[in-house]
């Protein structure tokens, strides 16, 4: 049957904003209305007459309301098939009217979890009737539309007002596909909530907020960005957002919160790595030694903050093509400034960021991992020369240690205390990405007598340190572990260096 006409509608939800103006809708096209509890009372105060799904059943809310339509009289109006002759028949013989409309949402669930709620009052968020109904409708789709979410309110009154009651099979498909879509994710959330010490070795995840970006990683290549972004951030201005631009989003965002909120930070970053950091004693401050790093790379970057723009910081700022700058706050007239270049985008960062994992396609399957969430500080260095570091250099080799944390292996980060003086970065060898470290400094006129090295794993060889020692590196900090840890520590002590071990290697692919 391609077209239907609804004569009859089953109404129960949880959410009643909104559902008005489709009841009135309805009760003018006189479709005999099924309800029950605090939803029956809402339909009957704007005025519609409502049969009880209990007269219908014969049977009583039981269990706390655990159990209210769960009745072969409900489940048969909706599933029966109205073109089979044997459907037909034992519905008249058994008296179970059709039910051509289900409006059906779930309990909020996911909203009581993230409440703090007790687990009783989570456990009984976990919705039965509503989840069966939706099914039930869903899959009968060729005689029934399903409504199960409220957010579907506004098309399904576009529907009733443009169509006369009527709808059409491309109609009850798409409902039913959204069915599907509510009634998987919720179930995911259930199964995440029980499974919360990863005992059962699975994999499921759900995000039903999705966009299509302009392409993927390449022109060629298509890309989708799932997730509730505007959570994250207020786009103030600029152009869509691209594959690339969330990319970097990310990877900008993840390093900034490495520093405290009355700490003076900015970052500028390229193809995910940081090619500047400075902690200043403003923002322009800040910034102004983060360019210094590497001016070179700046262009066409993307920014990152901790702090407010202000007009100040904003006339620096516009004087570079960049693609993105992220801070918590932008004064109106930098705003004025940054906005005269129209595809720059300017977001304000609303929230830290809350995941605890990472996930991605690999082979033929997924690899799932805890976010590296450990950020080495001094208290934890074991110092293993004979000669200490001062609290200048922990400082120093703390803020080195962070942006190491957040770059591609392998790497070194060549640093002083709140300034980033150069990295080398994504090379398949330690002593490369230190010579390519050592070569950016001097390029950019930076002099490493009394300079820290960060190292995101350990030094298999004494070679690095011999190397940092001939430029003027002074302390060390790396993770320790090798079988030849001691080479490095004998050069060390040997050249009157400082090294300290974390015991934390950072990696990063």
């Amino acid at each position: 049957m391609s077209k239907v006409k609804i004569k009859s509608a089953l109404i129960s939800v949880f959410y009643k904003d909104n559902l008005a103006p489709i009841v009135k809708l309805l009760k003018a096209q006189g479709v005999t209305i099924y309800s029950t509890g605090g939803t029956q009372k809402f339909i009957e105060e704007q005025g519609a007459e409502v049969v009880a799904v209990e007269d219908l059943t014969s049977y009583p809310s039981i269990f706390g309301g655990r159990v209210k339509t769960l009745h072969p009289k409900v489940f048969g109006g909706i599933l029966h098939r109205r073109d089979n002759e044997g459907d037909k028949a034992q519905s008249t013989e058994f008296d179970i009217p059709a039910i051509d409309l289900v409006i059906v949402d779930l309990y909020p669930f996911e909203e009581t979890v993230a409440s703090g709620a007790e687990e009783q009052d989570i456990i009984e968020k976990i919705d039965i009737g509503g989840i069966s109904l939706i099914r039930a409708a869903a899959k009968n789709f060729k005689d029934v539309l399903i409504v199960s979410s409220r957010e579907q309110y506004p098309t399904l009154t576009n529907l009733l007002e443009e169509k006369g009651g009527d709808t059409d099979i491309e109609d009850r498909r798409k409902f039913a596909a959204d069915a599907f879509d509510i009634s998987s994710h919720y179930d995911t959330a259930i199964f995440n909530y029980f499974n919360q010490e990863d005992e059962l070795a699975r994999f499921k995840a759900s995000e039903r907020q999705g966009s299509t970006l302009r392409y993927g990683e390449n022109p060629h290549q298509q890309g989708q960005f799932f997730g509730p972004f505007e959570e994250l951030f207020n786009q103030l201005h600029g152009k869509a957002i691209s594959y690339n631009n969330l990319v970097d989003i990310d990877a900008a965002v993840s390093l900034i919160e490495e520093f405290a909120d009355n700490e003076n930070a900015f970052a500028i970053l390229k193809h995910t790595n940081a090619c500047g950091v400075a902690i200043g004693t403003d923002t322009k401050d800040a910034y102004l030694k983060a360019f210094a790093a590497d001016t070179v790379s700046a262009f066409g970057g993307v920014l990152v903050t901790n702090q407010n723009i202000d007009a100040a910081v904003a006339e620096e700022l516009h004087k570079l093509f960049f693609e993105v700058l992220i801070a918590p706050s932008f004064d109106a007239d930098a705003l004025e400034i940054l906005k005269a270049k129209k595809n720059r985008i300017l977001l304000v960062k609303q929230q830290n960021l809350s995941t605890k994992k990472q996930f991605k396609s690999l082979l033929n399957g997924i690899i799932v991992q805890d976010r590296d969430l450990v950020t080495d500080q001094s208290a934890d260095f074991n110092q293993a020369t004979k000669k200490a570091t001062t609290e200048a250099e922990d400082r120093a080799l703390v803020f080195a240690s962070k942006i190491c944390k957040h770059t591609k292996s392998n790497t070194i980060i060549l640093a002083r205390e709140g300034q980033m003086l150069s990295s080398g970065v994504g090379q398949t060898s330690r002593v490369d990405a230190l010579k390519q470290a050592i070569e950016k400094a001097k390029a950019f006129g930076f002099d490493l007598q009394g300079s820290v090295m960060a190292s995101d794993a350990f030094f298999p060889f004494p070679d690095c340190v011999e190397i940092a020692h001939g430029e003027g590196v002074a302390a060390v900090i790396q993770p320790g572990g090798s079988i030849k840890d001691q080479l490095s520590i004998d050069f060390c002590d040997a050249n009157d260096m400082a090294m300290v071990f974390t015991g934390t290697r950072h990696f990063k692919h």
